[in-house]
């Protein structure tokens, strides 16, 4: 595609420039343009740097990734100073040095952005946060995985303000508790996956209210949730028709007795029956599966 735009320049194929810009070069050919070969375009020329720059202004989506493993921090910056209308914003490449003074101008300046990635990005903090629930109404989707600055208070702002939401990915947030789960799915009864993984502060208190005020709940993901029982499996089972899958591995207080209900309506787990284990760690041991007949 780079190829191409490049040989557009020559006088004997005439100029893609003179394409309209707004009608025809940013919503139909720019947008099938890697962002890394955009950005190579910029320096063509003086008319190639204006016309990406637009485009940039006009971004509807952002992911970090497709720059490169890593994107420094003033490209970053220069990247999205002029950006208003994103709607998908994905920045786990910029994890090591993103911090809320990177971060809330681009918050402030786009209130459309319904799919934020921060999976990772440990040296934000709450304002991060509260800024997203205070300028993103709309939100839909919201990642923030492994961020341990990610606290009660900031988590209640996000659910009195972003009751649009539909997936919430709080993997290894360690400072919350079912307190600030409970308020959350309260508030935000669109859910339809949530992940509070690796979260050993998460009991049985809060998954029961998920399932209470989450009808409509398709995937939950509980891996490491050390304190969640049987019961609030079976509530689970009970109130959630629509769930699709959950994760308990490593859940080490949940049983077959409660995870067979879930597993006969066709419910994806991640852990298999006991016989279905025992038969695996047999293998493993003799190095053949052996057949077993069982009568009842």
């Amino acid at each position: 595609a780079l190829w191409c735009l490049m040989m557009s320049l020559t006088p004997t194929r005439g100029c893609l420039l003179d394409l309209p810009w707004e009608d025809i070069l940013i919503p139909h050919i720019l947008c099938h343009v890697p962002l890394q070969q955009l950005l190579s375009l910029q320096r063509v020329s003086k008319s190639f740097q204006s016309l990406i720059q637009l485009y940039l202004a006009n971004m509807r989506c952002f992911d970090s990734s497709q720059i490169g493993t890593a994107i420094p921090q003033a490209a970053f910056v220069n990247l999205l100073k002029d950006s208003k209308v994103l709607q998908q914003l994905a920045l786990q490449n910029c994890s090591s040095w993103l911090t809320d003074m990177d971060l809330l101008p681009i918050l402030w300046r786009n209130h459309h952005l319904h799919q934020i990635q921060l999976k990772g990005c440990v040296r934000l903090s709450r304002s991060t946060l509260v800024s997203i629930s205070l300028n993103c109404p709309n939100l839909r989707q919201l990642s923030l995985a492994h961020c341990d600055w990610v606290d009660s208070l900031s988590l209640r702002s996000l659910a009195d303000h972003c009751k649009a939401l539909e997936s919430v990915d709080l993997t290894a947030c360690r400072q919350l508790k079912d307190e600030a789960i409970c308020y959350l799915v309260q508030k935000c009864s669109r859910l339809k996956s949530l992940s509070l993984a690796v979260n050993a502060n998460v009991g049985d208190v809060a998954v029961q209210e998920t399932a209470k005020c989450c009808p409509e709940l398709e995937h939950l993901d509980l891996t490491g949730c050390l304190r969640v029982k049987n019961d609030s499996i079976r509530v689970l089972a009970e109130y959630c028709p629509k769930l699709r899958s959950l994760k308990v591995k490593h859940c080490h207080n949940v049983a077959e007795s409660s995870l067979s209900v879930l597993r006969v309506r066709g419910v994806e787990l991640d852990v298999e029956p006991p016989l279905q284990r025992a038969l695996v760690l047999l293998q493993d041991v003799v190095g053949f599966a052996p057949f077993i007949n069982i009568q009842i």
